[in-house]
């Protein structure tokens, strides 16, 4: 294989398909990227941990056709140091054993395992197709990915369960995440051909990467499901991933119904009034008391360890005086996704979950369990 490439453009590739890869391996060969120059102009870069994987095109000139695989992460770093605007020439010896990648006056020799070794992910079949903007994936993503449980053990909630459902007479596609402490829920019109999919939970890692991936707003992205995989193709790029074989549990259940007082606060002024008190927390206990009267919020916490504080806020509140605690990371985190300025949480009473959502659009809204405070 000889090829020659813009700096730019194997840097960028580089940056999307070797985040990819474990930093730790006991198989030498998932540390590795596959390159593959077909005879033409364009070289095919593949990288994966079994679970996921992700493939991309980049424009090259191509001298020689041919594939090998080198080590991801130390390609990406020697990519990364040389200049901008450089030119890079990759090449394999005659035994496809080494690669030499050559910039200006700097020359590096990888150590390279054969094309045959690198596993593929085989896709199968996917028995629903459907097209969305990459804005709308990201709402999505945005809304619901900090919800999502780090616990290893309920593995079912270490990522977002995407469906479809029947809301107020339309089809919906939805996205809910949950940690057992808030549960995030978005919903979005169900695009063409998303109809009778099955319900799917995308892992952690893979809503991850996706992230980093939908940041053209106006790009359509292609998705593909069955039951056991999801596929995203995004121009150039195409990332299939392993989905959690698992049940989402019924969520609809912990969603509160009959929170009838209703509290109205101005977003940012209550993020940072909940920010400045939970300066004084101690990191096991985050917990902030909120104390509510007619018209008035009154944010309290207390640390035996260094003292206390409190805040006073102005509020939309008329409901019975109420005493409730969260969790301040949590309540930071619900406020940072409402994009309106104002909040509303619907309570019931110290024990009991409370809905919380943004005035600005209906397509989101959050649970969040209450503390002992």
């Amino acid at each position: 294989m000889r090829i020659t490439l813009e700096r730019s453009n194997l840097l960028k590739s580089l940056n999307h398909v070797h985040r990819v890869v474990e930093r730790r391996n006991t198989i030498p060969i998932l540390s590795n990227v596959l390159l593959r120059a077909a005879a033409g102009d364009s070289l095919e870069m593949k990288a994966t941990d079994l679970d996921l994987e992700i493939t991309e095109a980049t424009p090259v000139n191509v001298e020689q056709a041919g594939a090998t695989t080198v080590p991801a992460h130390l390609l990406y770093d020697i990519v990364r140091k040389l200049p901008d605007g450089s030119e890079v020439r990759l090449a394999t010896n005659a035994e496809g054993t080494a690669m030499t990648v050559a910039s200006g006056r700097s020359k590096f020799s990888l150590q390279c395992l054969p094309e045959a070794d690198f596993p593929d992910l085989t896709a199968g079949t996917f028995s629903h197709g459907f097209k969305m903007k990459a804005a709308d994936l990201k709402m999505l993503i945005d809304r619901t990915q900090f919800a999502i449980s780090t616990e290893e053990t309920r593995y079912y909630l270490n990522g977002i369960y995407i469906h479809t459902v029947e809301s107020k007479g339309d089809l919906k596609l939805r996205a809910v995440a949950t940690d057992g402490h808030r549960l995030a829920r978005a919903d979005l019109e169900a695009p063409s051909g998303s109809e009778g999919m099955p319900g799917i939970i995308i892992p952690r890692k893979t809503v991850g990467e996706l992230q980093k991936l939908v940041d053209q707003p106006d790009t359509m992205v292609t998705i593909e499901v069955s039951d056991a995989k999801i596929r995203f193709t995004i121009g150039s790029i195409v990332l299939t991933s392993k989905l959690i074989d698992g049940t989402f549990p019924d969520y609809q259940r912990v969603i509160p119904a009959n929170n009838d007082k209703e509290l109205r606060v101005d977003c940012q002024s209550f993020a940072q009034a909940v920010d400045r008190v939970s300066t004084i927390s101690s990191e096991r206990g985050r917990a902030v008391k909120l104390a509510l009267n007619d018209g008035s919020l009154t944010l309290t916490v207390n640390n035996p360890d260094s003292g206390s504080a409190t805040e006073e806020l102005p509020v939309g509140y008329e409901s019975d005086p109420l005493e409730i605690g969260f969790n301040a990371k949590y309540l930071l985190d619900i406020t940072s996704q409402l994009s309106g300025g104002e909040a509303v949480f619907m309570l019931a009473d110290p024990g009991s979950p409370t809905l919380v959502r943004d005035l600005a659009g209906e397509e989101a809204l959050y649970v969040l369990m209450p503390m002992r405070v």
